[in-house]
């Protein structure tokens, strides 16, 4: 028995794939749309495609037509799209609309977006609860752009019914950044050492898709406006993380631990590395909607992985990685700099 017609906005992105087969699975008939409106190769055949901008004047009214019992939004930003939302609220039963950790702001006002400054890295509770203060609403960051979409569709909560999740690092197939690409690459070149900065203890919550895609079935199931955070059940270190892509690729790694922050050069440095722990309480999703997760990290690796090798074949990292490169630069594997602080390293020890 069908539970009515979704929409899945960004559908051909990393999450939207593995949400419209949760979804369809979960007995919804599902239109997945994108700017390109292709198809995953594992979504049923039942699944309806459509290429659509979001962006164009009317196009998302019209593409609606009489409107849906339940739309996920994977690419909603800031006001114009909280805007686009709302003014479709007399067709669209209920909302489910990907938000971000990288709200949260810490009780000095530090977050994600100053941890590059001095004394930047924010410092929040462990775990950080949905009601742990967030940035400033605005228009210059993701951070702040991503609050203010939030704040604009629960306003409107009376009107259209939104869960907004919060999501950690994702991570999964057809990542554009994948984190552990940091891990894997360095295998697949024979690098047998490694450095991780803050010893190795660093923490940033990760959400395997199949978790998200959970969280928005159940949403999907219970409208109502609210917001909740998106995590795995573990949040595993850095070092932890290692080892695991070591033991899914049957290497070995030595570590070597930097005690403080990378320096100039960035050795040490990795895509989960901070000072301090990013770790999600993930209570009330477990309360509000009877979320209980479908995988974790070490579980989940084994395909991530071999997603990441297969892009990896022949193809340089920053052609197949291009978000990485702008994200992190060249340094990420400067391997002459990690060359000679390891020889460094082994001089004094």
């Amino acid at each position: 028995m069908t539970k009515g017609n979704a929409w899945v906005l960004g559908a051909t992105g990393q999450i939207g794939r593995a949400a419209v087969r949760s979804l369809v699975e979960d007995g919804w008939e599902v239109t997945a749309a994108s700017l390109g409106g292709g198809r995953d190769a594992r979504w049923d055949e039942g699944v309806r495609t459509r290429a659509l901008d979001r962006d164009a004047e009317g196009a998302l009214a019209a593409a609606l037509g009489d409107g849906c019992d339940v739309l996920v939004d994977m690419v909603a930003y800031g006001a114009e799209h909280a805007r686009q939302l709302t003014g479709l609220a007399d067709r669209i039963g209920s909302a489910v609309v990907i938000s971000s950790g990288a709200v949260y702001e810490d009780d000095r006002g530090r977050s994600f977006d100053t941890q590059g400054d001095p004394d930047g890295a924010p410092h929040y509770p462990v775990p950080i609860p949905e009601s742990q203060r967030t940035l400033p609403a605005g228009d210059a960051t993701y951070g702040t752009r991503k609050i203010r979409l939030e704040r604009d569709l629960l306003a409107a909560g009376d009107k259209l019914p939104v869960t907004l999740l919060r999501a950690g690092a994702v991570h999964g197939e057809h990542c554009r950044s994948p984190r552990e690409l940091y891990f894997v690459k360095r295998l697949l070149d024979g690098r047998d050492r490694r450095v991780l900065a803050f010893g190795g203890e660093s923490r940033f919550h990760p959400v395997h898709v199949s978790n998200l895609a959970e969280l928005i079935r159940l949403a999907a199931r219970r409208p109502g406006s609210r917001v909740l955070n998106a995590g795995d059940p573990q949040a595993p270190t850095v070092a932890e993380i290692g080892a695991a892509v070591d033991a899914v690729l049957g290497r070995t790694t030595t570590t070597a631990l930097l005690a403080g922050a990378p320096g100039e050069d960035g050795v040490g440095g990795t895509p989960w590395s901070g000072a301090h722990p990013i770790v999600y309480d993930m209570t009330a999703a477990e309360r509000e909607l009877g979320y209980r997760p479908v995988t974790d990290y070490v579980r989940s690796l084994p395909a991530t992985v071999e997603w990441i090798a297969a892009q990896l074949d022949g193809r340089d990292w920053k052609e197949a990685f291009p978000a990485m490169l702008r994200a992190y630069g060249e340094k990420l594997f400067d391997y002459a700099a990690e060359d000679a602080w390891l020889a460094a390293y082994d001089r004094r020890v």
